[in-house]
């Protein structure tokens, strides 16, 4: 990991293998652009991706890959996270108690490609993704409880933050369709996340 000159955090994961192994490898840090642990339903989240992969009552993967077209699931122009977070009627949201989904990025691994995007309409911070992997798993902090303590004493109740997880779909090993997590002995695995921060003056 290292920090640039254009406020970018760039993380690199690398692994090699004497035997054949799963590797799917994705970092879980939470972003709340406001400063505060105040809620993330203002944040204005996009995500360039025309499908996502729907999970069943357990969180698991179900094997389909679906349209967010017409979803809650659509992100592809900025929407408030908050918006249609709470529409259980839509099973997804349901089975995830919110947001909890990887999405089938459009960028196709294209890291030159921005594919995520999350702003703060408080502070104009806004935190741009960059990715080689082919989905990202968006995690709206549905489960935070008030039980971490961060900088100052701040507790982080549900939805404080957000994570934006770049990855390979979950439960590849089990969806021979899906872009395989498999590495092989005289492979070498390399996935790079790009969190790119500025701000909107506007």
């Amino acid at each position: 990991m290292k920090l640039t000159d254009d406020n970018a955090i760039d993380i690199r994961y690398e692994a090699e293998t004497d035997k054949p192994t799963i590797v799917n490898m994705t970092n879980h840090s939470y972003f709340n652009l406001d400063g505060d642990a105040a809620s993330n339903a203002d944040h204005l989240l996009m995500v360039d991706a025309d499908y996502y992969t729907p999970v069943d009552s357990t969180f698991m993967t179900t094997g389909e890959i679906v349209p967010v077209e017409g979803t809650p699931m659509d992100f592809r122009t900025p929407t408030p996270v908050g918006a249609r977070i709470n529409d259980y009627d839509f099973v997804q949201l349901k089975n995830g108690n919110g947001y909890d989904h990887n999405w089938v990025l459009n960028a196709k691994g294209d890291i030159s490609r921005k594919c995520v995007s999350l702003e703060s309409p408080k502070t104009g911070i806004v935190l741009d993704v960059y990715t080689n992997e082919p989905g990202i798993q968006v995690y709206a902090g549905n489960f935070l409880d008030g039980s971490l303590t961060g900088k100052k004493g701040i507790t982080y109740n549900q939805r404080a933050s957000v994570c934006l997880e770049t990855q390979k779909y979950p439960d590849t090993p089990n969806k021979p369709e899906w872009p395989s997590a498999v590495l092989r002995p005289g492979e070498k695995y390399m996935s790079q996340c790009i969190f790119k921060f500025s701000v909107d003056k506007e």
